[in-house]
């Protein structure tokens, strides 16, 4: 099973412009650049959704999996390094039993970009704690 990362294409293009200069979302724009860099058929299966509700966090992203944390993280720039940093991410993730990944591992583009870290919602047990610092 693959890990779902959710890219809000509906986000602003950033705190003070709700679209960019060629009238894009700054959502659908970081959907593209993502869905660039995470191809298909990958450890990872890239989902444009409409609106994920994070409106004060300029492009909004979710990552979720069957048995495993769903964190949601925002305020992303629409641009290549914020994809490459989520993508990077979402691969870690992917690859980890329970969905935590070790701080020490992750990107320097998503450090101060987490808004949640939500339990698996499908019932399945996961890992308390730790909070993927380590």
């Amino acid at each position: 099973m693959r890990a779902r990362l959710i890219v809000c294409d509906t986000c602003r293009y950033s705190a003070e412009e709700k679209l960019s200069p060629d009238g894009l979302t700054g959502g659908g724009i970081l959907a593209g650049h993502i869905e660039t860099l995470a191809g298909s058929g990958g450890s990872i299966a890239v989902c444009r959704h409409s609106c994920l509700m994070g409106c004060e966090h300029a492009c909004n992203v979710a990552l979720s999996q069957k048995g495993k944390f769903t964190y949601v993280l925002g305020g992303f720039r629409p641009d290549t390094e914020a994809a490459e940093a989520i993508v990077d991410f979402a691969r870690k993730y992917a690859a980890s039993g329970s969905g935590q990944v070790p701080y020490r591992t992750w990107p320097q583009g998503v450090k101060g970009h987490f808004i949640s870290r939500v339990p698996d919602l499908s019932g399945e047990d996961v890992p308390t704690g730790g909070g993927g610092v380590g």
